[in-house]
């Protein structure tokens, strides 16, 4: 007994922190399976936003170039990461358990705050998108405006919250990640298809940067938050938790697919759907294009359904410690456990959805997200981790690439945050809670 508690003790001089076993499942997945699930967390319903809150703001220059460093950025963050899964002669299967082992007592429960915070207003974003797409579908046979966008947001709480108490773990996805990725490619290619089809009819479009010097400084700013959001690995070491040995070659594998293969359908959305409809694109792209009706129904049904997925992707760490801390396991049709992932998933979904439909505002939500935790938790956490690991193989340069890296990104989140709050004030007069949007 003794000897099972020291295995799973992480000690230091100045702190004692006890790592549980999981409840879920460990090493179980091939580098395709995982290299999916990546893929699936960049080619969500997100991209139908991404022509409107990254490429409106920045233009073709600072959008195309700043996508393309966000690209280069987060696949080298990446790997930082997952090069630590195995530091220190253990297996780190949660991203506060790594930065604990590093740091101490202190930094372990910071990771998990800035974590949840990420993860918690992801899945956020999730529901709202959700929602947009069933009101979407909606709007399009009926247009009496009986029901709002929070009713949608809530009947898109519904489906998760079922979706999450069937699916027990991140592994057990398994079918879903084919299901996933088939109607991705649906509402993409549709988005595609029809902001063609939109662009050359259209023969001028403003690609100006609209707003005042002080309002694009601001919107500038949130925007490139925006950027690091598409790419979030907030959650790497516990996807890594679940591929097969050998642990860090595999996931490398599945890292150069997702920044490969699976950033092309984003990359193309965008880049369309701003050159169709220039800076009148919306932060919904389905809500710019014209076609029939059935097609953009499929699109938005399919949206809806991929959001549903997705959410189960980036609520998996919150689902896992609760499922680890209670004791959740065994058969998963068990009555003790299904009544369990009733009570708790229901919950966080029930508290989700209504912080959702309360302030519906998706891009704000991508900005703030992106400034207070994606960039500290991908890039400032990423690159001094690594330092600190591997400090006694770094030479000088590599040391000070590191810490450039700290500086810049730490300084970027603040100004990220400041310019995100912003936003989040301007809507919050220009709309009341509960918005139909």
């Amino acid at each position: 007994m003794n000897d099972t508690r020291d295995k799973n003790r992480i000690s230091r001089e100045d702190f004692d922190i006890e790592v549980p076993d999981t409840a879920h499942q460990i090493s179980s997945d091939s580098w395709f399976q995982v290299a999916f699930v990546l893929t699936t967390g960049i080619n969500n319903a997100y991209v139908l936003g991404y022509s409107g809150t990254i490429m409106v703001p920045l233009g073709w220059i600072g959008g195309v170039v700043g996508l393309t460093l966000a690209t280069a950025i987060s696949l080298y963050a990446n790997i930082l990461v997952a090069k630590l899964h195995e530091f220190g002669g253990k297996r780190h299967i949660r991203y506060r358990d790594l930065a604990g082992f590093i740091y101490g007592r202190k930094a372990y429960c910071l990771t998990w705050g800035l974590q949840y915070v990420n993860l918690f207003m992801i899945n956020c974003g999730f529901i709202i998108l959700a929602g947009s797409a069933l009101k979407a579908v909606y709007v399009l046979f009926r247009d009496d405006h009986a029901m709002k966008l929070p009713d949608f947001i809530a009947i898109a709480g519904l489906f998760c919250a079922v979706f999450a108490i069937g699916i027990p773990h991140l592994s057990a996805l398994g079918i879903w990640l084919v299901v996933s990725t088939i109607l991705s490619l649906i509402f993409i290619v549709v988005a595609i298809v029809l902001s063609i089809k939109d662009g050359v009819k259209t023969h001028s479009r403003d690609y100006e940067i609209q707003g005042s010097s002080l309002s694009k400084l601001f919107t500038i700013t949130a925007a490139a938050a925006n950027l690091f959001f598409v790419f979030n690995t907030g959650m790497l070491p516990e996807i890594q938790a679940t591929v097969r040995e050998p642990v860090v070659k595999n996931m490398m594998k599945a890292l150069y697919f997702q920044f490969t293969a699976g950033v092309l359908p984003m990359f193309v959305v965008t880049f369309i759907g701003y050159w169709a409809y220039g800076s009148s694109t919306s932060t919904y792209l389905l809500n710019n294009v014209n076609g029939p009706i059935w097609l953009k129904a499929l699109a938005n049904i399919s949206a809806f359904l991929q959001s549903v997925i997705c959410l189960h992707i980036f609520a998996s760490p919150v689902y896992e410690y609760m499922d680890t801390k209670f004791g959740i396991k065994g058969n998963t049709l068990a009555l003790k456990n299904l009544l369990f992932r009733i009570m708790a998933r229901g919950g966080y979904i029930a508290i989700s959805t209504l912080l959702s439909a309360l302030l519906p505002f998706l891009g704000d939500f991508m900005s703030f997200t992106g400034a207070v935790s994606t960039i500290p938790l991908t890039f400032i956490l990423a690159n001094h981790m690594y330092y600190k690991a591997k400090n006694n193989k770094l030479n000088s340069m590599q040391k000070l690439w590191h810490w450039l890296n700290v500086v810049f990104f730490s300084l970027m989140a603040v100004a990220a945050a400041i310019a995100a709050l912003r936003l989040i004030t301007v809507d919050s007069k220009n709309f009341h809670v509960f918005a139909d949007l």
